[in-house]
């Protein structure tokens, strides 16, 4: 406004004074001292807190929080910091502005945190000081461990879960999943049986809650059970076992599914041949020759429940013979109608059997590739659903997704730059064999390669950068063209402290 109408202004400067007690040249403030003067007349952690004892778990890891409830926390972790600071009292008289660790030796049971606090002291002038609080840890087994010591069976909730199909990948998925969202951390013990995994639980409510999870990634149905332990009449105290059932669809991602006739016509008359491409807490449906898609959520499948008419261990691989896109509309998901010829790989040199098919998969395949899809022209299926409908004229093949084996062949034996953590379980292998540990390691490489194949799949996942993984010099770029693999920025770096620790000594 002043530039506008010409007035001439003054630059406001700021001056500087002395200090009253050193004659030091500084700015003025209220005290009309340095910051160092004024810091040995006054001490604004005076009263605060500087030594603190906390209780800590060796078995589980948890920090007790007065008067009972028991926190895990890693350390150096932000979970440890947050505890650290909420222990300590009088802290409300200043303003924190930072908090740090300083690193002690583990073994110390010292746990070092460096604060610094501000605080208004003499005539409205703010001090900033830093000083540090020194933890000392003291071992002591909570409740829970204490009767794991004295009986390590001594479980009060068991989740029970199962799935009844002929593979594991959806566990191989749901153990994923558990593991990103730290759901078992509560768990007793963990162990691996054929048709599933069953967890051991403390207490009741760590059980429900295991459960409330369960059933919001996957689709499920529970029931419960109760068992009298021990019931004391002079006290009315009872004591009960709880078992909690939960039973897992047995529909997966890429099974072909025959629809009930009157599930198809609630979904609007779809299929009644459809392909189930993604399973969560609802199942996702497609149409494989008109695009349409639906979801079927847990209330709607089980109030009428179906199986899959053929699974992915049935899968047979094809050749492409030639595409022709029908249209170039995209669906959800990204897929394109298409008609392609193709050929089954196990017919080259017996005989020239060729397949006219209408696909969803006209994005992704080319004269050239090879597929896997159901041979439904070679397989006689006896299902109960597929007879209801009268007059069906089955296709001979349905294509579900691109197959890569071949190019794989070229990789075969190479290590991975990543991989996945596993949960601490027991394995019942009583009873099995070697056809069924190979059959176990080959489902569970299958289940990798869907990762490197579906970002959708892979979203959930925590997938981690594997150190011990050297790339050879003498690999060819060429090795492995166009397999799907995992870009580096979506690996997680698994980091161990005392890695940390050596890198900084040297």
């Amino acid at each position: 406004m002043a530039e506008v109408s010409g007035m001439f202004t003054v630059q406001q400067t700021i001056g500087s004074v002395l200090c009253c007690k050193c004659g030091i040249s500084m700015q003025p403030n209220a005290a009309n001292m340095c910051a160092k003067c004024l810091r040995s007349e006054v001490d604004i952690t005076e009263g605060l807190q500087k030594h603190v004892v906390i209780v800590h778990c060796p078995e589980c890891d948890s920090y007790l929080q007065p008067p009972k409830s028991w926190i895990k926390a890693q350390l150096e972790s932000k979970e440890l910091l947050t505890f650290c600071i909420k222990r300590l009292k009088n802290l409300n008289k200043v303003k924190l502005v930072h908090a740090e660790f300083i690193w002690t030796e583990p073994h110390s049971k010292r746990i070092k945190v460096r604060l610094k606090v501000q605080k208004e002291v003499l005539n409205g002038a703010v001090l900033e000081q830093s000083y540090i609080v020194e933890y000392v840890v003291q071992d002591q087994m909570c409740e829970l461990c204490s009767k794991l010591q004295v009986n390590p069976d001594q479980w009060v909730a068991a989740v029970q879960l199962r799935q009844h199909v002929s593979h594991r990948r959806t566990f191989f998925y749901l153990e994923q999943l558990i593991l990103k969202h730290d759901a078992a951390n509560r768990a007793i013990k963990i162990q691996q049986l054929d048709q599933g995994i069953d967890f051991f639980f403390g207490h009741r409510s760590h059980a429900l809650k295991f459960v409330d999870f369960v059933s919001r990634v996957v689709l499920v149905r529970t029931r419960n059970d109760k068992q009298l332990v021990s019931h004391d009449h002079k006290s009315n105290t009872v004591s009960y076992k709880y078992t909690f059932s939960v039973e897992i669809s047995p529909v997966c991602r890429e099974d072909l599914i025959c629809l009930p006739p009157k599930v198809a016509a609630s979904l609007g008359n779809i299929g009644p041949l459809v392909i189930c491409t993604k399973v969560s807490n609802s199942i996702a449906l497609l149409d494989p020759f008109t695009l349409r898609h639906c979801y079927l959520d847990a209330d709607q499948y089980w109030r009428a429940s179906f199986k899959p008419l053929l699974s992915s261990r049935q899968l047979v691989e094809y050749v492409v013979l030639d595409v022709d896109v029908v249209s170039e509309e995209v669906s959800i998901g990204g897929y394109v109608l298409a008609d392609i010829q193709v050929a089954r790989v196990s017919d080259f040199g017996k005989n020239d059997t060729i397949f006219s098919i209408r696909t969803h998969l006209g994005h992704l395949l080319e004269s050239g590739d090879y597929a896997l899809g159901y041979d439904l022209y070679g397989t006689n299926s006896n299902d109960s659903e597929l007879e209801k409908y009268k007059g069906l004229v089955l296709p001979e093949v349905i294509l579900i997704k691109k197959s890569y084996e071949e190019k794989r062949q070229k990789k075969h034996g190479k290590r991975r730059s990543w991989k996945l953590k596993s949960l601490n379980k027991e394995v019942d292998n009583s009873g099995k064999g070697r056809d069924q540990e190979q059959k176990m390691n080959s489902e569970y490489e299958e289940f990798l390669r869907d990762l490197e194949e579906n970002p959708d799949l892979r979203f959930n996942v925590s997938l981690y950068r594997d150190k011990e993984y050297q790339r050879s010099e003498t690999t060819s770029v060429a090795d492995g063209e166009d397999v799907p693999s995992i870009p580096l920025d979506e690996l997680l770096a698994d980091v161990d402290l005392s890695d940390i620790r050596a890198e900084e000594d040297d």
